[in-house]
């Protein structure tokens, strides 16, 4: 057997780790400055497979969460769905949800607004009870989408940053 040299192995390891970063496509929020920004991309495109960040229901004009759970609960979902539909998806591509909630007898309330925001089938999702959110939040999701077969792979989005592409 021929011995490969070190410098070698590792300069091969440098050029898959690169090839299987080049088939990820990034999302920064929207219109964030990466200076200021948190240190976090809105979702991540990896293969077929798109990660969505948590995300928070967060009035713009304010930063804060909506004082009704329900406005709330709307706000958490357009976030989410604003996302995939950057990263080329809907709604009905999401295979699994997580739900943080700051108060679980918001689960019924919240299950009306996240109803309408599906046609037929529902990713798996879990709901779960913490003590606290960021920014006085009652939830927060993240999810995890399939791109189906044949659908073409979306292009970054126009105001994301090219350093983070």
């Amino acid at each position: 057997m021929k011995k490969v040299p070190a410098m070698v192995l590792i300069g091969l390891c440098a050029v898959a780790a690169h090839a299987a970063d080049a088939g990820r496509t990034f999302l920064a929020p929207p219109g964030a400055d990466p200076k200021v920004a948190p240190p976090f991309s809105n979702g991540v495109m990896v293969g077929a497979t798109f990660y969505v960040a948590g995300h928070l229901g967060l009035d713009p004009s304010t930063g804060k969460a909506a004082a009704d759970p329900e406005a709330e609960a709307r706000a958490v979902m357009d976030s989410v769905k604003q996302t995939l539909e950057r990263g080329g998806l809907t709604m009905a591509d999401l295979v699994s949800v997580t739900v943080y909630c700051t108060d679980l007898d918001l689960y019924d309330k919240f299950n009306a607004v996240y109803r309408s925001y599906f046609h037929d089938n529902y990713p798996a999702r879990a709901f779960i009870g913490v003590s606290k959110l960021v920014r006085g939040a009652h939830f927060e999701i993240a999810g995890v989408a399939v791109k189906p077969a044949g659908r073409r792979r979306a292009q970054p989005a126009v105001d994301e940053p090219a350093s983070r592409r």
